[in-house]
């Protein structure tokens, strides 16, 4: 009778092991998603803010490989920081485990 019910116990305790792991997949996943989506949106600030200063500068004329290039260099900037973010969250991650 004890062995069914220790049985039970360590059956019950596997399955809530399992849950837990596909739990934790989840949230690997959803966090892998808003990286992205910080990156996705960072872009977009970049590209809005570059245009807004192009736009509303002191030059009358928008020469418009100008505001590529600055566009790229601000892109540059942005691709630094998420190298850094990503090593931020690496460490996180590891700290985590």
């Amino acid at each position: 009778q004890s062995e069914k019910i220790l049985k039970g116990v360590v059956k019950q305790q596997e399955e809530k092991i399992f849950q837990l792991i596909d739990k934790s997949g989840e949230v690997s996943i959803l966090k892998n998603e808003i990286f992205h989506l910080k990156r996705s949106l960072q872009h977009a600030e970049t590209e809005a803010k570059v245009l807004w200063e192009e736009l509303h500068g002191k030059e009358p004329k928008v020469d418009a490989a100008h505001i590529q290039e600055r566009l790229l260099q601000r892109q540059e900037v942005d691709k630094l920081r998420l190298m850094l973010l990503e090593k931020e969250n690496e460490r996180q991650m590891l700290s985590d485990k």
